[in-house]
């Protein structure tokens, strides 16, 4: 005898007695809706994925999800900007959910734990990767779980490229940058330091690789000219930020300027302020709005004393001082000068202007073009020169720390396709799950867990990681501020609202809590309805 379900009971002439007529024109299926929030994710993500693990105190399942994709989450956790956040739908109900912060916690609780990822054999294949930054180590990690064995060659004594020499401490705490490396050369990836690959030609064919993944950085740094005096102190953000690696930091003066808008300039400048300088300006010739710097990095810069002198340009570096001349937006946003000049004490002057990238390395190799500063590569991440692949800053995209880890793992599919002779096709990308689909009535008011912020004298006079993480307890309450958009979570709703009694429950485990039974199915929608997460969609019924 079939157990009954709860609160329903099936005597004859119940409604599970009766079969489908053939009047029903909609009948309900359950749907795996793609959410937002992975939807926005550069690194290719699946937050809700993990975050399902997450919310049932499962942190270890949830962390091995998330390194499917992304080999550095206690990272990512500290510098991405989160545009799945952007995209939560939980934004409209109140707040978006913490994501990010889940994510440092199962990264750092990874790193606390010693959690490991196995290597699989080795399939005979070797693949030079050159750039040990972002973009590199990604495309490492995953084709040495591809099987194939990797050679990453750094042009530095250090790896980590722009996530330790552009990145302060303050934000990415050195010990946690270098766990997160040793476990990826873990796995058998062999890490040169030092190796400077000036010929990527003669690099491949000399050392018999079978293909090459390029991952260089943009570590130069834009010029810009400025009569100066001779006396003057000028040096750019980059070399500013790469000598806080060494043992001696910049000496600055206690009046430091930096000339730029973007997040290197916040950085630089709050660097200053922690190395001492009194006064710490930035010198931007647009306005706040139209600061390509993120938002969050400025207003921390501003509660740290750090200064900003919008609509201005440097005309001139003098000893001690600099000469400013005021802009004004014109119609198309664009600043002009307006000849009124004023001087500002300073004892150095810091460029932030942007960087390139050194494209040394492909200069004259058939079939590789470069245009604007970056190398042209195809849909499948491959150059014109079969078997040279390139991500990062070398391509067009958004210069930032997930964008270079996606493009890594991206590049190594491509590549362990072109090596078996295949060709790699993405998955079909699911729908979208929209806030419109859900049932916000079923959850219930959550505020937002915040992280912690370090006290503002130590941020000022200290290179203490300044955004704490979330504790186990915060960080299990967060996850399960999730809405699940577009995936069932079991939650039974549909299970027990169906006045016909057509949800069958199954085995825990499959890709599915439920099936309906068509027999009995009228094709209400009540179940549609009622789903929290819009995981059911009616459709036309099939003929």
């Amino acid at each position: 005898m079939n157990e009954k379900p709860f609160a329903i009971t099936l005597d004859v002439g119940s409604s599970r007695a009766n079969l489908t007529g053939s009047w029903r024109s909609e009948r309900p299926e359950y749907v795996h809706n793609r959410a937002p929030c992975g939807h926005a994710c550069p690194a290719g993500e699946d937050p809700q994925a993990w975050l399902f693990a997450a919310e049932e105190g499962d942190y270890e399942s949830a962390w091995r999800t998330i390194m499917r994709d992304n080999p550095l989450p206690a990272v990512i956790g500290r510098v991405c900007y989160h545009p799945c956040e952007t995209a939560c739908n939980r934004v409209q109900l109140d707040e978006a959910v913490g994501i990010n912060s889940i994510e440092r916690f199962l990264g750092d609780e990874a790193l606390r734990r010693g959690w490991r990822v196995p290597a699989p054999a080795l399939s005979g294949k070797r693949v030079l990767v050159v750039g040990a930054g972002p973009s590199g180590l990604s495309a490492a990690y995953h084709l040495r779980l591809l099987g194939h064995a990797v050679t990453i060659r750094e042009a530095g004594p250090v790896a980590g490229g722009m996530m330790r020499f552009g990145i302060p401490k303050y934000r990415l705490p050195r010990e946690v940058l270098e766990g997160e490396i040793e476990r990826i050369v873990a796995l058998g990836v062999e890490l040169e330091l030092s190796s400077h690959v000036t010929d990527v030609l003669a690099a491949q064919q000399d050392d018999g690789f079978d293909a090459v993944f390029l991952a260089v950085g943009a570590q130069l740094a834009h010029r810009a000219y400025i009569p100066a005096g001779s006396a003057a102190r000028m040096l750019d953000a980059l070399s500013m930020l790469h000598s806080m690696e060494g043992e001696a930091p910049p000496l600055l003066g206690r009046r430091v300027v930096v000339y730029g808008g973007g997040d290197t300039a916040i950085d630089a400048a709050r660097t200053a302020k922690r190395l001492g300088a009194a006064d710490a300006t930035i010198v931007y010739r647009r306005t706040r709005d139209r600061m390509p710097a993120h938002e969050s990095e400025l207003e921390e810069a501003l509660q740290e004393g750090v200064l900003v002198k919008w609509l201005s340009t440097i005309k001139r570096a003098d000893p001690g001082q600099l000469v400013v001349e005021r802009m004004e937006l014109d119609d198309s946003g664009f600043p002009q000068p307006t000849g009124e000049l004023e001087e500002l004490a300073a004892d150095s002057l810091v460029l932030a202007l942007g960087q390139d990238t050194d494209l040394s390395l492909v200069q004259g190799v058939p079939g590789i073009e470069v245009a604007d500063g970056v190398v042209s590569v195809a849909a499948n991440m491959m150059t014109g020169r079969p078997g040279i692949f390139a991500g990062g800053d070398m391509v067009p995209a958004e210069r930032t720390v997930t964008t270079a880890i996606g493009h890594g793992k991206l590049a190594a599919r491509h590549i362990h396709a072109w090596l078996s002779g295949e060709t790699y096709v993405p998955p079909a990308a699911p729908r979208l799950a929209p806030f419109e689909q859900l049932n916000p009535w079923y959850y219930s008011d959550a505020p937002r867990a915040l992280r912690p912020v370090l006290e503002l004298a130590r941020r000022q006079s200290t290179f203490d990681e300044v955004v704490g993480g979330l504790d186990t307890s915060t960080a299990l309450y967060e996850a399960r501020r999730c809405l699940s958009c577009g995936s069932c979570f079991a939650c039974d709703n549909c299970y027990g609202m169906c006045p016909d009694n057509a949800v069958i429950k199954l085995e825990p485990g499959g890709a599915y809590a439920y099936e309906i039974d068509y027999d009995y199915c009228k094709g209400c929608g009540v179940c549609a309805a009622e789903c929290p997460c819009g995981a059911i969609e009616m459709v036309p019924e099939k003929i």
